[in-house]
């Protein structure tokens, strides 16, 4: 008999533990405002794909582009809230949070090239000013360009004083509002989500963005002029909720750091390509005139926006803005 109740017993414990459910996954979820097919909406997808494959099944990503869960407005105290996990805010989302320094990014012609850029983000001057955000309960991963921005209206903006009265519209930011005002238009804080339809509706006359967001978001078909202007730059932060990524096993968040920093390179990586394939698909559908400043005119530009860093520097940071600088042999009196 007791190996009857033994056997029995067996069996029983066999079948309790066919019955019991598979360890859940833990769920990512990563918001973001763009559409799949820009640099962060490709880097976001790859991402989820290194996390799936490297912590097998383990962690799940579940990416939510074009503003399907929140608008950029909303997004930061959604993470701050744990309503989600992971986001990538274009840096400037940054100061109305409290975080002026961010709002250096915003500076125009602050960075030359890609390369002058990275000497900033993959260094000691980007590292720290991440660091800035853990005490709002968020942790920085990384950077992620987006591009060089231009600016697109209804009529050629080809020098400084063409913008003058244009309604703009901008993102939240004081360096941005100092740009447009420095150009002599009127700016205009826009969620995103909301800038095809304000452009269509004539809500604002024009908007500055980088040319794959003007072509994914489709704005160039609402905008008769584009003018190339590689005025400002606009990258993002992908951060996540502190207290949720500090609760991950550690085994997990080192694997989720590795796949965040090939994730990062592929973004990095392609992020002026997918710019210039949109500037050649906004060429070839015929709808939008495409203006390309030559050196001189590019130069009057430069100096009539160069004057906002000065006029910023006490909001920013001098020795922020002097670092950046010496960072990347800036010479703002050297246009």
């Amino acid at each position: 008999m007791g190996k009857v109740r033994c056997a029995v017993f067996g069996v029983a414990v066999l079948m309790l533990s066919a019955a019991a459910p598979a360890q859940q996954p833990i769920i990512i979820k990563f918001s973001h405002v763009v559409t799949p097919d820009t640099p962060k909406g490709k880097a976001a997808d790859y991402f989820k794909r290194l996390a799936e494959e490297r912590t097998k099944g383990k962690v799940k990503i579940e990416v939510y582009p074009n503003s399907q869960l929140y608008k950029d407005k909303e997004e930061l105290e959604a993470l701050q809230l744990g309503s989600v996990q992971m986001l990538a805010p274009s840096l400037a989302k940054f100061g109305p949070l409290g975080e002026r320094e961010f709002e250096a990014f915003d500076l125009p012609y602050l960075f030359a090239s890609y390369a002058d850029l990275h000497k900033v983000t993959e260094g000691p001057i980007g590292a720290a000013l991440l660091k800035r955000l853990e005490p709002k309960g968020i942790v920085g991963l990384a950077y992620w360009d987006n591009g060089f921005k231009a600016m697109t209206a209804n009529k050629p903006l080809v020098k400084p004083e063409d913008l003058k009265g244009l309604k703009m519209r901008i993102q939240s930011s004081k360096v941005l509002d100092a740009q447009m005002r420095a150009l002599g238009a009127i700016p205009q804080v826009m969620a995103f989500s909301e800038v095809y339809q304000a452009l269509q509706t004539g809500v604002v006359d024009g908007t500055e963005n980088t040319i794959s967001n003007i072509y994914t978001q489709k704005m160039y078909e609402v905008q008769k002029d584009l003018t190339v202007s590689d005025h400002g730059y606009i990258g993002y932060a992908v951060i996540v909720n502190k207290k949720f990524w500090d609760g991950l096993p550690p085994d997990l968040r080192t694997i989720l750091e590795g796949a965040m920093k090939d994730a990062t390179s592929y973004g990095n990586h392609i992020a002026k390509q997918e710019n210039d394939d949109a500037l050649e698909a906004i060429r070839k559908s015929g709808k939008t005139q495409i203006l390309m400043l030559t050196p001189q005119q590019k130069l009057a530009w430069k100096r009539a926006l160069l004057p906002v860093h000065a006029q910023m520097a006490d909001k920013i940071g001098k020795e922020l803005i002097q670092s950046i600088y010496k960072a990347t042999g800036f010479d703002p009196n050297k246009p």
